[in-house]
């Protein structure tokens, strides 16, 4: 028998007492990079925030192993358009989006939670709800500070910017306006967004002429940030309106996004091949236009969108009192029948039966959520129109709303460009509490999972790995997001492992609160929020800023 020396002994002691190598490991997994190449099987160590490694690690140890083995290893997913952060104020889980592997959520559609000045905390928030917050750094900042789970970043709102100024008043801005609309711009950009958003059907944003949103856009340009609108329309109107985008950026040499570009309505489906045609053009010619989607054939919003703009002047206060006035309501129920090229009018391209009501304040008519307007005004004998208008009056808000306005062949058209990024369009919710009463977008739920499941997986429009640079690598390098949206090393370990085979939407129309599976684990900045499909509490989110680590 061999007995070993004592210097031996020792080294072996030192090596059992001796620290792991890394804090993680995954192993074995199939990895998606982010760049669209062909995937490899190799593992990933994580030290701290950090992809420390990539390869093979077999002879290495860490504190906590994975076995990632059959799974797909991506970076985490980049939502382009998430309305959460009422919801992240709230609850801090992002629950909707992190089941799905969303590690990175953008702001920013018009609305922007900064710059903030008194009149708008005391008119556009809840009494109990009022800002602490000015800025929009200080917001992201007050998201990190209290606790989230993915990494948040926002555009600067044109509508905000516009009502800090100006209010909800139906006219241009006056030079000394416009230049301290310019100057709130530079600031948030200084602050670090990632750019600015804009959102043309909606009043107040809807009074903005083109000159005004091009001034604003040159000063994003400065900071080589990115202009992306909801375009003054998606129906009778969509191309002009895609030519308004095209002009801005041409104008004032700044990269442009369509946000969920669409053609709505049926009248309007064929457009989609001129729109396509009209964004390669721009590209060929040397311009950055780009585009997000949603991955469903219906849009929501609110009944505002159903209503002329002039109505809507002054705020909602003003709205809703107008629509109890019998000669105006007269004149507001005869142009939400009459097709018009002037406003985009989504009720009209999607018809009573393609009109869903999802979202009331007011318990007492919470009983319609789900309910078709059609069916509604069969029920109480009068017409669709008149409903719309009495449940904005009823409910005091603009009730949440969903129009069916799409069509599938254009969806897998939209998902095959390979400058298509996707958005959710919706908040980040958990399928309990408060949330249950109101049915959101299924889009909130199942976005991300569907385009994996349904559209990679079973109708095999675009391949696994395109699908996940298109959800990494492109919107990160679109936005210039710095370390994020590939796995490399020295990136922030913003990671995804899920099952290519299972993963799946669950969330319908109908019944819209049912979380995704398939995703197995996620991290977000090495913090380990989603492990074996369970969210492990774990706050590891960051707000994020425009060229910084």
């Amino acid at each position: 028998m061999r007995l070993l020396s004592l210097s031996a002994i020792a080294l072996l002691l030192l090596s059992a007492c001796s620290s792991p190598d890394h804090d993680v490991i995954m192993r074995g997994g199939t990895i998606y990079d982010g760049d669209g190449g062909q995937p490899f099987v190799a593992d990933i160590a994580i030290d701290a925030d950090t992809i420390a490694a990539i390869g093979d690690l077999s002879s290495l140890t860490a504190e906590s192993d994975i076995n990632a083995s059959g799974l797909a290893v991506s970076p985490g997913f980049i939502n382009m358009l998430s309305w959460a952060p009422g919801d992240l104020r709230r609850d801090g889980r992002s629950m909707s989006d992190i089941k799905q592997g969303v590690t990175f959520e953008l702001f920013g559609e018009g609305w922007s939670e900064g710059p903030l000045n008194d009149r708008m905390k005391d008119e556009e928030y809840n009494p109990d709800n009022r800002p602490s917050w000015t800025t929009l750094r200080e917001f992201l900042e007050l998201l990190e500070e209290q606790g989230v789970s993915t990494n948040v970043a926002s555009l600067v709102g044109a509508t905000t910017v516009r009502i800090h100024e100006i209010g909800y008043e139906d006219r241009a801005p006056t030079t000394e306006e416009l230049e301290r609309m310019k100057g709130l711009v530079r600031q948030a950009m200084e602050d670090g967004a990632f750019g600015m958003g804009s959102s043309l059907i909606y009043a107040p944003a809807f009074y903005a002429e083109t000159d005004e949103l091009i001034e604003l856009s040159k000063i994003v340009a400065e900071f080589d940030g990115i202009y992306t609108s909801h375009l003054r329309s998606e129906g009778n109107q969509f191309l002009e309106a895609l030519d308004e985008l095209i002009t801005i950026s041409r104008e004032a040499d700044v990269r442009a996004n369509v946000y969920h570009l669409k053609a709505a309505g049926e009248s309007n489906w064929y457009k989609m091949d001129q729109a396509i045609a009209r964004i390669e053009e721009a590209r060929a010619e040397g311009l950055s236009i780009t585009a997000d989607m949603y991955t469903y054939i219906a849009g929501a919003t609110g009944l505002d969108a159903h209503m002329p703009p002039w109505v809507q002047e002054g705020g909602f206060g003003a709205w809703r009192e107008r629509l109890m006035d019998p000669a105006i309501r007269a004149r507001v129920l005869e142009e939400m029948r009459t097709p018009t090229n002037e406003w985009e009018n989504l009720g009209l391209a999607a018809g009573p039966e393609g009109i869903m009501v999802v979202g009331f304040r007011q318990d007492s008519l919470r009983y319609l959520t789900g309910r078709r307007l059609a069916d509604i005004a069969e029920e109480r004998g009068t017409t669709p129109e008149d409903v719309a208008i009495d449940l904005v009056i009823s409910d005091s808000t603009r009730v949440g709303t969903v129009y069916f306005l799409m069509t599938e062949d254009n969806v897998r058209k939209q998902i095959a460009l390979p400058w298509m990024a996707f958005d959710s369009d919706a908040g980040s919710m958990a399928p309990e509490g408060e949330n249950l009463n109101s049915n959101p977008h299924p889009r909130a739920y199942g976005n991300f999972a569907r385009l994996l499941g349904k559209y990679v997986r079973d109708e095999k429009v675009i391949s696994l790995e395109e699908a996940i640079r298109r959800l990494t690598s492109f919107p990160a390098d679109n936005l210039n997001i710095v370390g994020r949206g590939r796995l490399q090393v020295g990136h922030f370990a913003d990671i995804a492992v899920f099952d290519p085979d299972t993963i799946q939407d669950h969330a319908t129309f109908e019944e819209p609160h049912q979380l995704a599976t398939g995703m197995h684990h996620v991290f977000v900045n090495g913090g380990h929020v989603l492990k074996h499909g369970e969210h492990t509490g774990v706050m590891s989110g960051r707000a994020v800023f425009r060229g910084e680590r």
